[in-house]
């Protein structure tokens, strides 16, 4: 699905991403891990086009994107989610995703007076499909509330429902499990694994927790200092001492191992 050849993101004299080389395979669950200032949001951002690399190529689904913008990679099926949700806090959770799908005909001032039946004909679809995008991830309790009184965990959830209203090729997802207890946890979890099993979408995550990286992906890539260290499973990744110590931490390790 996302063919990465020889990336790199300059910074001035600091190498954010250094000839990196990635495949991220349909259908799959890629997880990429690695200490904090490793390169893998720069590497996120390089991929979802909010930056331009350096050198080197980005190709979706086989079509070169390296030069595209994270809107045109947006209608391209290409979304990436945040450590820190971006919603609309004054909307409910259900007004939230009607939001998602651009170019809708109520975004005209002209249309507002001239296409009034295909507006509602729109709104009502878009409001079936909201509704069943809510059903699938089992939020119906959350339909109505306004998304700033959401817990962090619960907005990781609108995060993933919003992308299922595009019903994207493939979905970058940043430290989705980032200060969310464990209960929620593994909701985040089941629905990831869901939308990956019934819907077929592809998933490349950024994780720290390597509990939550073991139950969802395969492979996972290990990011160090702009470039990557090592790609195995989770068992592979979790049982190299030298990729733990170094690179993961000892408190990991420990963990790990408990």
């Amino acid at each position: 699905m996302i063919t990465i050849k020889n990336l790199s993101k300059h910074f001035g004299g600091i190498r954010a991403v250094d000839g990196v080389d990635l495949h991220i395979d349909k259908g799959s669950i890629t997880g990429l891990v690695g200490p904090n200032g490793a390169g893998k949001t720069t590497l996120f951002n390089l991929i979802a086009g909010l930056y331009h690399p350096t050198q080197g190529e980005i190709f979706l689904d086989g079509e070169d994107v390296t030069a595209l913008s994270s809107h045109q990679l947006f209608h391209k099926g290409l979304l990436r989610t945040f450590q820190i949700a971006h919603e609309f806090p004054t909307l409910s959770v259900l007004e939230n995703l009607m939001m998602v799908p651009a170019n809708q005909l109520g975004e005209s001032l002209i249309n507002t007076w001239l296409k009034r039946r295909q507006i509602f004909e729109e709104e009502k679809n878009l409001q079936e499909k909201a509704e069943e995008v809510i059903d699938f991830l089992n939020i119906s309790h959350l339909k109505n509330e306004r998304a700033a009184n959401l817990s962090g965990g619960q907005k990781k959830l609108l995060e993933l429902a919003r992308t299922m209203m595009v019903d994207p090729k493939v979905v970058l997802l940043d430290e989705v499990g980032a200060g969310v207890n464990r209960t929620l946890l593994k909701e985040i979890g089941s629905a990831i694994l869901k939308l990956n099993q019934d819907k077929g979408y592809t998933f490349c995550m950024i994780e720290h927790d390597m509990d939550f990286i073991s139950r969802l992906c395969n492979p996972v890539v290990v990011l160090a200092e702009g470039q990557i260290l090592t790609t195995g499973t989770p068992d592979e990744i979790k049982s190299n001492d030298s990729v733990i110590d170094a690179y993961l931490g000892k408190g990991i390790k420990t963990k790990v191992n408990a």
